[in-house]
């Protein structure tokens, strides 16, 4: 009878055991499934947040098209008047220019210090291209932000 009960505890604390694994299975499946759910919120809501700022900007261009409309009103002698629209050329931004006015100089100083005169042109031109592209974005953004 001892042997039955012993038998009967055994098999009741390997029920148990199993029991609680497949508990445990189960809370560690939920939790990866509510991860990869809320993964998938944030891809969405990422591709959500893309969308919008590309619209934006696009709306932000439409705008500066608009803002470089002149118009131009021609009253003649009669009492009509005739309008004309056209837009406005953009040009160069102060970046590009800062670059070619850079470059130019580097490369005249570079081949005027160095001793090996192409060699010092090609190096100061970069330099000076680069030194030029930095301060034309810096005129850029104070320009943007006006």
């Amino acid at each position: 009878m001892k042997a039955l009960y012993i038998l009967f505890a055994a098999l009741s604390i390997v029920s148990c055991q199993n029991q609680g694994k497949a508990d445990l299975n189960r809370a560690k499946q939920a939790s990866i499934d509510s991860m990869k759910v809320e993964i998938n919120k944030q891809k969405v809501i990422d591709s959500m947040k893309t969308e919008m700022a590309k619209i934006k900007e696009e709306q932000q261009e439409q705008q500066k098209v608009e803002s470089q409309k002149v118009v131009v009103v021609h009253q003649q002698a009669d009492g009509t008047a005739t309008s004309t629209t056209t837009t406005k050329k953009k040009g160069w931004s102060a970046t590009a220019k800062g670059a070619v006015i850079g470059a130019g100089v580097g490369a005249a100083t570079g081949a005027i210090v160095s001793k090996k005169k192409g060699e010092g042109a090609i190096i100061g031109g970069l330099a000076g291209a680069a030194l030029g592209t930095g301060t034309g974005a810096v005129i850029d953004s104070k320009k943007k932000k006006e």
